[in-house]
């Protein structure tokens, strides 16, 4: 029976051991299974014989609760006085019955079936004195009898009084009324686990005249937990962390309630609070080697490569190292250390692999490897993806790197990510806030030469171009392109400078040279709008009509609602035709979709140079109503698209000589021939045909 008693005792934990993910709050196994107890069940363990002079010493170990069993068949806890220190309690008895027992000194007792609980009642009740034990058998009548003997402040074994009454102690478990014994239970909450302990819950306040049995409050640990992690393993991760804020309310010195609250914090996204909670998990419970493996999986997430190694080191004392966690660590390790190798020769390709591969590996909120991923893609002009690497790394809810010991040519890892950001801030044209944060990283690192240098040219380039935004305003426009080029001798990659003096040439009527400028600015940066529209305003003025449309069409693209844009690529399309020969007295900008009523009207239509969409509707039709709209917009858009629109209900003729049964349809002609018929298109797949066949007429 004792046995049996041991192994459920040592089952009801709120951190098993190995073979559970220690990412996951303690699973419901895990949870304090005796809903019926009012607190949670200690570790019962034989202590070495000591003298009663060492009752109620300080280094005796916390418990968070003391132990309850009310009356589960007959069976008892038992308290032994054998060698025990005041407040300890001792390994159960086979049997609990008095004769398996040595004799205990007078005014020892020990409750019956009754729960642990210290109510102040009288301790002269019930069988048997204070003498030889006779009374201290599982079938004992007292149920709510106060320990004396050795639970008392002082340590020794006091005389049983004629009439004991309740007096006050110093040291009151919860917020309740009820005093409790010395020894071992300490104020407040849970004592630091050891190694295969049990994690206790903490014990509510209760009243001096508590029953010997009621039922655990709906705010009782082990009911808070558990409802936490069912909400857990449903992802309701927000409603999980509340239950577990409350369990760790309940017991604020509790390792296994902190490790519950930083796996919810994970599960949200919140990586630096779940962090500091896994530290002061290893803080409380050095001993566990689940906490430690926590620690390490979030210090890998975060790139710390050598204090996740640590920690794995920890958790492998306690047999619960992970070999998957292990396979990780190595491989962010080892692109880590070859992403520094390309990064130190130039070689951004590679450094933006490795880069890659170490992030997919685990480092996913790394801020160094995000650092060098947006810094190899700035260095490859790839500054879209650039930007958007860096704006999600000052997105992630990320640990401080002043603690890493890492630097990269020579620069501390929180100095450089500053130094790159302002790197990135500075090809956008932004100026202000570039110099700011290289300002922040030289507070960071103020010895290191390479970021004084990154700080000094981003200055001078900020000051050339304030300068040379002055002289363009004041129509010096010849000064201005001179100012412009010294800021490209200390940023010859910065597009927003290129730009700004092809605006310098083009003013000068140089639009050969406002051409070349914008070509080094769409170089580096080809999704650069503002030199896209300066080099097409240039083609015009050269006349290279086809390159002149060509970027026009891809401004059309991206800027879909541009009037203007819109204006110059028709204009440029006619002069293209004209240039060509081409018939251009049917092209038309802004015009509505024609209405054609004869099937000579049609005819005429299709068999005229160029592309022609026919458009066949219903006016009862509820798609036609849908698409029409789209169809007068897709007009607007091409102008050198001829669009026609047939009513079949009033044109049904010449539905008939097209053969058309079903609307809306879509024929597409171009030089006379049919080239395309679609019935019921999506719109993507008739803008796309159209387009399509409007470019390569072109």
């Amino acid at each position: 029976m004792a046995s049996s008693e041991a192994d459920r005792v040592r089952r009801l934990t709120l951190e098993a051991g190995g073979g559970v993910d220690r990412d996951k709050p303690d699973s419901k196994r895990d949870v304090f299974a005796d809903l019926g107890s009012p607190v949670s069940p200690l570790r019962l363990r034989a202590t070495p014989s000591s003298s009663s002079s060492s009752a109620g010493s300080a280094k005796s170990p916390a418990l968070c609760n003391a132990a309850a069993a009310g009356g589960r068949g007959g069976g008892a806890r038992s308290v032994s006085g054998r060698g025990s220190h005041s407040g300890e309690l001792a390994a159960e008895s086979g049997s609990g019955s008095a004769s398996s027992n040595p004799p205990r000194p007078p005014g020892h007792r020990r409750s019956g079936s009754g729960p642990l609980i210290f109510s102040g009642g009288s301790g002269s009740s019930g069988g048997g004195g204070g003498g030889g034990g006779g009374g201290s058998t599982a079938s004992s009548p007292l149920t709510n009898a106060l320990p004396t003997g050795n639970i008392c402040s002082s340590g020794r074994v006091a005389p049983a009084p004629a009439a004991p009454r309740p007096r006050a102690r110093p040291d009151v478990l919860g917020s309740g009324t009820g005093h409790y014994g010395h020894g071992s239970i300490m104020r407040g909450g849970m004592a630091p686990a050891r190694s295969g302990g049990i994690d206790a819950a903490p014990l509510a306040g209760r009243s001096s005249r508590a029953p010997a049995s009621f039922l655990a409050p709906p705010d009782s640990l082990q009911e808070v937990t558990r409802a936490g992690n069912e909400l857990y393993k449903q992802g309701r991760y927000g409603e999980a962390l509340r239950h577990y804020d409350r369990a760790l309310a309940l017991c604020p010195d509790s390792a296994a309630c902190r490790g519950n609250r930083a796996a919810a914090l994970t599960g949200l996204g919140r990586l630096a609070e779940a962090l500091r909670d896994c530290e002061e998990a290893v803080r409380l419970d050095p001993a566990s080697g689940r906490a430690h493996g926590r620690l390490a999986a979030l210090c890998l997430r975060f790139g710390m490569v050598e204090k996740a190694r640590r920690q794995l080191t920890l958790a492998g004392n306690t047999n619960q190292s992970d070999p998957a966690e292990w396979h990780k660590l190595h491989e962010v390790e080892s692109h880590l250390g070859k992403c520094m190798d390309a990064r130190r020769i130039g070689d951004w390709k590679s450094a933006l692999r490795e880069a890659d591969a170490a992030i997919a590996n685990g480092a996913d909120s790394s801020q160094l490897l995000l650092a060098m991923r947006s810094e190899s893609l700035l260095r490859l002009n790839k500054l879209e993806d650039a930007d958007s690497t860096i704006t999600g790394l000052l997105k992630l809810d990320s640990a401080s790197l002043s603690s890493m010991s890492t630097k990269l040519s020579g620069m501390v890892a929180d100095s450089y990510v500053h130094v790159v950001q302002a790197q990135v801030n500075m090809a956008f044209g932004r100026f202000d806030a570039a110099i700011a944060i290289a300002e922040k990283a030289r507070a960071i690192d103020p010895a290191n030469a390479e970021v004084g240098l990154i700080l000094n040219n981003m200055r001078l380039v900020a000051r050339a171009r304030a300068q040379g935004n002055d002289l363009f305003k004041a129509g010096k426009f010849a000064e201005a392109s001179i100012a412009y080029g010294e800021g490209l001798k200390h940023e010859s990659s910065n597009p927003v400078l290129y730009c700004n003096r092809a605006a310098c040439w083009s003013k000068l009527g140089r639009w050969a040279k406002a051409v070349e400028d914008c070509n080094e600015a769409l170089r580096i940066q080809p999704s650069y709008t503002k030199a896209l529209l300066r080099r097409a305003a240039s083609y015009a003025k050269l006349e290279r009509w086809a390159d002149c449309v060509r970027d026009y069409e891809v401004l059309r693209k991206e800027l879909p609602g541009d009037t203007e844009v819109a204006e110059s690529l028709f204009h440029a399309q006619v002069a293209l035709k004209t240039t060509r020969g081409e018939e251009v007295s049917n092209m038309k900008f802004g015009g509505e979709v024609e209405i054609v009523t004869s099937i000579e009207q049609v005819r005429a239509a299709i068999h005229s140079p160029g592309v022609t969409v026919l458009y066949f509707m219903a006016t009862m039709n509820q798609q036609c109503a849908q698409i029409t709209p789209s169809v007068d917009a897709l007009c607007s858009e091409c102008p050198s698209v001829n669009f026609l629109k047939v009513n079949v209900d009033e044109s049904p003729m010449i539905a008939k000589a097209e053969n058309v049964r079903v609307v809306p349809a879509f024929k597409i002609y171009k030089d006379g021939a049919r080239v395309k018929e679609m019935i019921c298109p999506s719109l993507h797949v008739l803008r796309y045909s159209v387009r399509h066949y409007a470019v390569s007429h072109s």
